[in-house]
């Protein structure tokens, strides 16, 4: 994991601010979701991106009845 330098303090609601240089090179602008992962003594956070619930593809991904479903497995589901 490479370290940007870049320290920030939690606020009292427990909120941080991402700078924007990497906000920007993520494309993460307002209303994007956001994952977050706990591993030992690590926070990790990362953009989210739908995968689909059947084989975990995130590549053309779209909602169907509450579940993410990729076009792929839309297409075995059809016969196609």
């Amino acid at each position: 994991m490479k370290t940007s330098g870049i320290v920030r303090k939690i606020d009292e609601l427990g909120r941080i601010v991402l700078p924007i240089e990497m906000r920007n090179r993520l494309e993460m602008g307002p209303g994007v979701g956001v994952e977050i992962f706990f591993e030992n003594d690590a926070i990790t956070l990362r953009k989210y991106e739908p995968t689909c619930t059947f084989c975990g593809s995130a590549k053309d991904v779209t909602e169907f009845k509450g579940k993410k479903v990729c076009k792929s497995c839309i297409d075995e589901m059809c016969g196609k």
